[in-house]
């Protein structure tokens, strides 16, 4: 059986950068089971091949989190010879409206059980999935469920854990003496960038606690919260059956989790992408750079 070795590659450059001016694409909404959910499609279908298919973290929406990264001079080549979707969690979009109180958000896993309507609208048949945070659980989830339409998956900081109760009550005690946005600057950045980065948190911190959804992203944040555990077992039934690359910074918040996800799934199916001296958001633009 094949050793995987862990790759330490140094960041030299910021990486996550402040959100920018969105890239033209045309904008979906389709009706499905758990509500309405909003992409974008960026360039158009080729023939036999998969569509690159994007879903953000909590506190993001689809061109805060994956506009850097497509910008990339590198990602040039791969823009032009797939169609990119990105999808937008319900109620993250721009412009999206408030959910009225009371409303029940969908759990990770029905935000999964969403992506067949989307990827029937479009008539697309497989998809390569980029995830980060949230969205990386959502993806593996999807997968799970779809593995006939998943070619391959790069998922970023993913914790396929559900909450234990020391977790929990860290969670709800978190809650009594921090804001949602400091929570989710938390699950976003390392202590590192928290305290070093203060130009750059400061730009997010000041984004999440104006943001006129920030209702809408508590909500998602509660559905990442309350997730089920996805029970990744090496040999057994449940494990992606698709080429996955894991990635994570080495001083991220979600490394352990990473770490742990990794030890779970099949070896020759999956690659394990370390970055050195990065944080918790930095990999989503380092991975594609490094590859």
């Amino acid at each position: 059986m094949t050793e995987l070795h862990e790759v330490q590659i140094t960041e030299e450059k910021p990486l996550l950068l402040p959100p920018s001016q969105p890239v033209p694409g045309k904008k979906h909404s389709v009706e499905t089971p758990y509500g309405l959910v909003t992409f974008t499609v960026h360039g158009t279908p080729k023939p036999k091949r998969p569509a690159i298919l994007t879903y953000h973290d909590v506190g993001l929406n689809h061109q805060s989190c994956f506009e850097p990264l497509f910008h990339f001079e590198d990602m040039q080549e791969i823009v032009k010879n797939f169609v990119v979707v990105h999808v937008d969690a319900p109620g993250m979009e721009e412009g999206a409206p408030l959910f009225p109180l009371g409303y029940q958000y969908p759990s990770l896993d029905q935000l999964a059980d969403m992506i067949p309507c989307i990827l029937q609208y479009l008539k697309f048949t497989s998809i390569i999935g980029i995830g980060v945070g949230a969205g990386a659980y959502i993806l593996a989830r999807y997968s799970l469920s779809h593995p006939d339409t998943v070619e391959g998956l790069v998922l970023i900081n993913i914790d396929p854990n559900a909450k234990g109760w020391m977790d929990w009550a860290a969670h709800k005690l978190s809650g009594l003496t921090s804001s949602i946005p400091e929570m989710i600057l938390a699950h976003l950045f390392s202590q590192e960038e928290l305290s070093g980065c203060r130009e750059l948190i400061q730009q997010y911190r000041e984004a999440l606690v104006g943001a006129p959804n920030l209702s809408n992203i508590q909500l998602y944040w509660s559905s990442y919260n309350t997730r089920r555990d996805l029970n990744f077992e090496r040999g057994g039934d449940v494990t992606l059956k698709c080429p996955v690359m894991l990635v994570v910074g080495d001083q991220a918040p979600h490394e352990d989790a990473v770490v742990e996800c990794n030890s779970k799934l099949d070896p020759t199916q999956t690659s394990f992408l370390k970055m050195a001296d990065s944080g918790g958001a930095a990999p989503a633009d380092t991975a594609w750079e490094a590859d």
